[in-house]
């Protein structure tokens, strides 16, 4: 056994909740056993943290002391939830407005079009800039992102890296590596951001983000942090790696300190104007289904992940996963409501359908009444403010039921709406009047939710899931769906 590893002989590092089993470094246990944290258990985040513009969310931290500013890496997956023409900063640190290093999606006067960048500046020059030439605007997916920097090495382009989902990305716009040595403004003793620009209270992040990462003093690759399954899918692993003085970790799973640094280097950021309910149950390990803003008519203003929409006095928007088997709950919150408003809808988007208002839908009116394929009739209870409605839709016998506050309001058939096989995905439909306010929840709400879960446990939903029926997400598609 290698001098450096301490001289243990044991089998692989496989810590559990109670013992530190494996081979360990000496320092390793050492740092661990000062820092309260031992058994050193490293695991991979079930909680991400959802951010929203609208609300100024970010975290924020400014290190006690400078580190080594030339090589280091960052490691996060995100979700996007709108592609903001004025650009997204999702990490950086800055001395000033002149003085930053940055990473972050969209930066409209670079980039634009929905693109990545990575960008370091010194007396206002950007010594760094690389822009890819590829965009990313599936906000229904989860990315795993990670940049890679070490400006002592012979060769420009090793100085930065930005990789995805595993692989390198070598197509850039523009691809301005940094001089030999060059020092980043990220461990120096200068405010660090992420969800926001760094020097300001500007450029905040729209999305989830989880399983965040710094490592300090080391240019790693994504093998430390990802891996690809047996169909090639990139998927994330705990971290076995050491963090240095000024990394961190930060998983989001304490509810009621979300800046928690899991690493043991207790290198906590300040929370600003995020909550407990923006703790997510939506991560690369298990996505969930939100509103999808590149879908839909009329003047929409989607916000809180996608799980809030603002419609105009016309409009409508649908779901991102739709189904063609199985059985499926969500739930929608009246924020506020007319009478005219379809709140809770599903819809068939099979085939050439695009018509959200009545080939090949279903919806249940604020007025009480349903609405089949555009044909208003009786079926149950009216709906106001605070309401919340479950939607119960079985694909395979094409039916579904609504509830109201948990009271179902009578099943519905749709043998003549939709054909076996047909995908069907959640829908909202303001036809006319006012504006209205509806949130989904498809088991990780925005707002506070009632602890029920699916026969799977799945979710978090106001109230009880009917026998049999699932959460929209990837872990149950992978098994009922």
């Amino acid at each position: 056994m290698a001098k450096r590893n301490g001289g243990i002989i044991g089998p692989a590092n496989t810590p559990t909740s109670s013992v530190a089993a494996g081979v360990w470094r000496l320092r390793d246990a050492f740092n661990s056993t000062k820092n309260g944290t031992w058994p050193l258990v490293r695991s991979v985040a079930t909680n991400s943290l959802r951010f929203n513009s609208a609300s100024s969310d970010s975290l924020t931290r400014t290190p006690s002391s400078e580190t080594n500013r030339k090589t280091w890496t960052w490691s996060f997956w995100f979700k996007i939830s709108y592609i903001n023409p004025n650009g997204m900063y999702i990490f950086g640190a800055s001395q000033d407005g002149n003085n930053r290093t940055a990473f972050g999606y969209n930066y409209a006067s670079v980039s634009g079009d929905a693109k990545i960048w990575f960008h370091n500046r010194t007396a206002s020059t950007f010594n760094t800039n690389l822009i890819t030439t590829q965009v990313f605007r599936d906000i229904s997916a989860w990315y795993h992102l990670v940049v890679a920097v070490d400006t002592t090495q012979a060769t420009s382009s090793n100085r930065a890296k930005i990789y995805l989902n595993g692989s390198q990305i070598t197509a850039l716009d523009t691809a301005t590596y940094p001089s030999q040595n060059t020092d980043t403004w990220v461990n120096s003793a200068n405010a660090h951001a992420i969800g926001k620009y760094s020097g300001g209270a500007s450029d905040f992040v729209d999305g989830y983000i989880t399983d965040a990462y710094l490592i300090d003093g080391q240019q790693l690759t994504p093998s430390s942090f990802g891996a690809s399954n047996a169909s090639g899918v990139w998927y994330p692993i705990a971290y076995q790696g050491t963090y240095g003085t000024n990394g961190f970790n930060l998983k989001f799973a304490n509810s009621a300190s979300l800046g928690t640094d899991s690493s043991g280097n207790a290198n906590t950021f300040t929370v600003n104007n995020l909550t407990s309910v923006d703790q997510s149950t939506d991560t690369g390990l298990n996505n969930f289904a939100t509103w999808n803003p590149l879908f839909y008519y009329g003047n929409q203003t989607f916000t809180e992940g996608n799980l809030q929409i603002a419609t105009g006095t016309s409009g409508a928007s649908i779901g991102t996963i739709a189904v063609n088997t199985g059985k499926w709950y969500w739930e929608c919150k009246v924020i506020s409501t007319i009478s005219t408003a379809r709140i809770a809808g599903i819809f068939q988007v099979l085939g050439t359908n695009t018509d959200l208002s009545s080939t090949g839908t279903a919806y249940y009116n604020a007025d009480g009444q349903k609405n089949i394929n555009g044909t208003t009739s009786a079926y149950g209870a009216s709906l106001t403010t605070n309401d919340i409605v479950g939607v119960a839709i079985d694909v395979d016998n094409r039916s579904v039921t609504y509830y109201k506050n948990g009271t179902s309001q009578g099943a519905i058939s749709l043998t003549s709406v939709f054909n076996v096989g047909d995908y069907i995905t959640a829908c909202l439909l303001q036809s006319g009047g006012s504006s209205q306010t509806v949130g989904i929840n498809f088991g990780s709400p925005y707002y506070s939710g009632g602890g029920y879960t699916d026969g799977a446990g799945y979710g978090n939903f106001s109230y009880a899931v009917p026998s049999g029926y699932y959460a929209l997400c990837t872990k149950n598609l992978n098994t009922y769906g």
